[in-house]
């Protein structure tokens, strides 16, 4: 039983990871046309705020994503 609980919350683990790295995918693509510079070739060329930026999308939405699945797991 308690094995059981334990494969479960793995799984649950794992698809809300596979989860987070979609919506991150599809929420870089989203800024990307937002923005009206190409935000690939900008990080390329070492736009530093460009990269901040990013990073703080990314952080947000792994945020609300994580607030997601936990509450859903309770």
């Amino acid at each position: 039983m308690e094995m059981t609980i334990i494969l479960l919350n793995f799984a649950y683990a794992a698809a809300g990871g596979i989860i987070t790295i979609l919506f991150m995918m599809v929420g870089y693509k989203i800024f990307d046309k937002m923005t009206p510079y190409k935000t690939h070739e900008a990080l390329e060329s070492g736009n530093v705020a460009v990269g901040i930026v990013v990073g703080s999308v990314f952080v947000g939405i792994g945020i609300a994503i994580g607030l997601v699945i936990g509450l859903g797991l309770n």
